[in-house]
């Protein structure tokens, strides 16, 4: 992307910012509808995901489920404008806590939280960010602008550590040592490095097995949370789970398979509110055949 489209874009998002939520709802269901149409690639990328995993379902109920995706996905992203612009206090006022006490229990602890890849994922990134200094995974961007506002969104509140991915455990390690809470996203297909085949919806999944190495690493307890999109434009809501028990084990694939497990569950609360657009099943176990 260009620089002045760039910027073109960033400027319709500071306008776009002033909206009230429920207007997003609404223009995020018909640009989700148009990129529906419009973006095959990722629309097939989606129908396969769903099939895959919701094979229960009819054909036409998971057509609805994918086009309420990008309804979702388009939203979050025309939502960043929220994130990057308004005042903290508007931010506060949308985003709700659930069962905080369990996060609290752990402050001054080594804990990891395991968030999934909800679509809501930065509106609980930049509401914990408001209460707690926390440490983060990040991935530079290949557009310097776009970079340096996506750095932005994440580092706007308290006192941030956005780590590289190119600093490995290491950057992890220090920031559990000093008791931040390190905001853990690892569902994603990252490759064969570092990953192990389990089960995810019952497809064998190529899975880091980062989330208990660094429990054990770092003594760390897990703690999931999961944000969830509020029926029409109501807010956020950031759930912390139930911190986990008699974890890691002693068998990485069974700590791993238990991590797919979990975000499973989580997923079936709210379907259309998961990254589907992910490519989540493109590393494959050796000998089987490509799924995209």
């Amino acid at each position: 992307m260009s620089k002045f489209f760039t910027y073109l874009a960033l400027g319709l998002l500071w306008l776009l910012h002033w909206l009230p939520l429920p207007a997003f709802v609404a223009i995020g269901r018909g640009l989700g509808w148009l990129l529906f149409w419009l973006a095959a690639p990722r629309r097939k990328v989606v129908r396969i995901n769903l099939k895959l995993c919701f094979p229960h379902l009819s054909e036409a109920e998971r057509e609805r489920l994918a086009k309420d995706h990008f309804a979702m996905v388009a939203r979050s992203f025309l939502e960043r404008s929220i994130l990057w612009f308004a005042p903290e206090a508007r931010i506060r006022r949308l985003v709700r806590f659930k069962n905080q006490e369990r996060f609290d229990a752990l402050v001054g602890q080594p804990v990891i939280l395991l968030a999934p890849h909800f679509v809501g994922l930065d509106w609980g990134g930049a509401r914990i960010a408001m209460s707690y200094d926390c440490a983060s995974m990040y991935a530079h961007q290949k557009n310097p602008i776009l970079d340096k506002w996506l750095l932005h969104g994440r580092t706007r509140f308290g006192d941030q550590q956005l780590l590289s991915r190119q600093d490995g455990v290491r950057g992890i390690a220090r920031a559990l040592k000093a008791h931040r809470p390190f905001y853990y996203l690892p569902d994603m297909d990252y490759g064969p490095r570092d990953s192990i085949f389990v089960p995810f919806f019952g497809v064998q999944t190529a899975t880091i097995s980062g989330l208990p190495r660094l429990a054990t690493l770092g003594r760390a307890t897990v703690l999931p949370v999961v944000t969830r999109a509020l029926p029409n434009g109501a807010g956020y809501e950031v759930e912390f789970g139930e911190p986990w028990t008699d974890y890691p084990t002693d068998d990485l694939e069974a700590d791993t398979r238990r991590m797919n497990a979990e975000i499973e569950r989580w997923v079936l609360t709210m379907p259309e509110q998961y990254y589907w657009v992910h490519k989540r099943f493109k590393t494959r176990p050796p000998g089987e055949p490509r799924i995209y």
